[in-house]
Parts: structure tokens; sequence; C-alpha cells
């Protein structure tokens, strides 16, 4: 078939089932019937002589030849949609629910901001928080249960910026700061008043910050590869609820620096420099590129990078 004879709708609902790897999912976004959706699929299958998505367990998977065309496909529809899309945007006039998912320290910090600039330009804008359960949300991004992650991704971040993984080319990220770790304490403490060396940090009582519940983190994996061991007596998953324990035992932690306002005990706590040496806590959201040109979400992403620049004035960032 010839380029002049294709149907351009096609095309649309291409994009938008390689978007979501999932012909229910895609037929919600287009207002369509799922068998309708299969149908244009099963049209542009035999225009252009390739499968170009095949069923699986979990959804579709794109052929060589759809990874390859899509690209093209998605530049050119957007290229299409800039240039026919409304040029004016009232944000007072914006009635959507976002579904945010970060940490309970991460929200303590950027929330206030973002709730005061919400109230005062997007009074018809609303805010689900959604915890934080994992340091992979792609999938909960694909499937629409959240629509922007905030929080360290490491793994992620690594895999989008080589290319892997089949989620790589839906997902945009943007990074908000990087910070160091420090050891904190309370005033009181036996440690508070001298020098932090490697033995008296190991011969000390600890308590770990572990999302997951694990009783093992960062610091026990450089401690290992010197040949040391700390004592965790204590594993929590809320740095305010460290915050409350640091701040009445002689047990000591590791926080991101940044995070100790976070604690609510900020007056009520101290901080060392680490006799270990580890990596800087990198902090960036997360989203489907779906919402990359919503210009709600882009306001939103907005405000939370604004947020970060309030609560770095409040609280400098520590680096190197």
């Amino acid at each position: 078939m010839s380029f002049k004879n294709l149907d351009l709708n096609l095309l649309r609902v291409f994009d938008v089932v390689m978007s979501e790897q999932n012909l229910t999912r895609a037929a919600d976004r287009l207002a369509m019937t799922q068998p309708a959706v299969s149908n244009a699929l099963k049209r542009l299958r035999d225009a252009l002589g390739d499968e170009l998505l095949v069923r699986t367990a979990h959804g579709v998977r794109a052929t060589p030849r759809a990874e390859e065309l899509w690209p093209t496909v998605r530049e050119a529809l957007v290229a299409l949609q800039a240039a026919i899309a409304p040029a004016v945007f009232d944000l007072s006039k914006v009635q959507l629910t976002f579904r945010l998912a970060m940490a309970d320290s991460t929200a303590t910090l950027f929330l206030p901001t973002l709730v005061s600039a919400i109230e005062n330009e997007a009074p018809g804008m609303r805010v689900r928080m959604v915890p934080l359960t994992t340091r992979d949300p792609r999938a909960l991004l694909l499937s629409s249960d959240i629509d922007l992650a905030v929080g360290s991704f490491p793994g992620v971040l690594s895999q989008l910026a080589a290319g892997q993984g089949t989620l790589s080319s839906t997902i945009q990220h943007q990074g908000l700061y990087s910070g160091k770790y420090v050891c904190v304490m309370r005033p009181g403490h036996p440690l508070a008043k001298v020098d932090m060396t490697l033995d008296r940090f190991c011969e000390a009582h600890h308590l770990l910050v572990s999302f997951s519940g694990r009783g093992h983190g960062m610091a026990d994996d450089q401690l290992a590869k010197i040949g040391r061991k700390r004592t965790t007596l204590l594993t929590v998953h809320q740095y305010f609820t460290a915050g409350r324990v640091i701040a009445n035992s002689d047990l000591i932690t590791i926080l991101p620096y940044h995070l100790i306002a976070a604690t609510g005990m900020k007056d009520a706590l101290v901080w060392k420099e680490l006799p270990i040496s580890l990596p800087e806590m990198h902090v960036d959201m997360l989203w489907h590129e779906r919402n990359a040109r919503n210009r709600a979400h882009q306001w939103l992403r907005e405000q939370i990078l604004h947020a970060v620049e309030v609560s770095r004035e409040s609280t400098p960032i520590l680096t190197g």
C-alpha cells in the first residue's frame, strides 16, 4: 500500500498502543472499544506487511519493525498536535486530579509549597498522594496508577540512560537534587563531642531507615568491603519515626542531610561526617510520555521544581 492510501488514524492507534503496551488501556485512552483497536492494528499490519505488535501474557510486545517505526510516528504526531493545540491555556479552569507517589519524608518537604501554588493558581486541581513502595515505579506510570513519581531510583535511571528495558522509551525523567548522607544523633550522645572514627561508628548501636523493611543498608555493604560490621538495634521505615527515636535514645542513624528536617526533630538532632564513603542520594521525578505535553502536568512539574528550590533555601543541600 502506498502512503497516500494509508489511513493516518491507524498511526495514532499504533502510537497509543506502543505507549501503553496494553490494548485495554490503549482503548480507554483512545475512547474506543478494544475490538476496534484490534481491528485498526490489523489494518495497519496488512498495510505495512509486519505483525508490529504480538500479544503476550501481560499485554503486547513490539516487533523490531514497530520499534524502528515508532519514534518517527511519535515525533510526527507530537508536531501535529502542537500545531493545532489551543494557544490559550487557562490554569485557573483546570479540573484534574493527579496521583503522586513519593515517600513521606519527601512529601513533608515539598507539599506545603505545592499546595500553596495550587490554592493560588489552580484551585480546580486535586492531588492524591500514593505510597511509594517500589524502587521502580515505571509499571505504575505505564498503567496510569500514578501520574508522577518522586524519589531515589538509581537502578531505573541507569537503565534509562542506557536505553534498556521495554519501558525506557515511554518514561521521562528530571533530576531534582543530590545530597550527601551524614551520621545523626542527639546532642547529648556520647559521640556528639568526639571525632566519629570508624571504630566508634561500628561499636555504636544503630537505627536503620529501610522503606522495604530489610535490616541491611548501603552502609553495611561498604563496611563489609573492609571487613567491618555494625550493630543495627532497630529498623524503621519512616524518617519521622527515626527522628523521634534518635532524639530520645543513644542510637545513631544515617540520613540524607536535606531530610533531617523531615524528621520533625531538626532542632533536637546533630550530625557528623560519616567515617565511610557512601554515594550521594539522587532524587528524580519520573512521568509517562503521555503526560509530557499536558500543560497542567507541565505546571505541576514546574511547581515541584520550585518546591525543591524553596526547600534548598531553608535547608542547604550538602554535596561532595
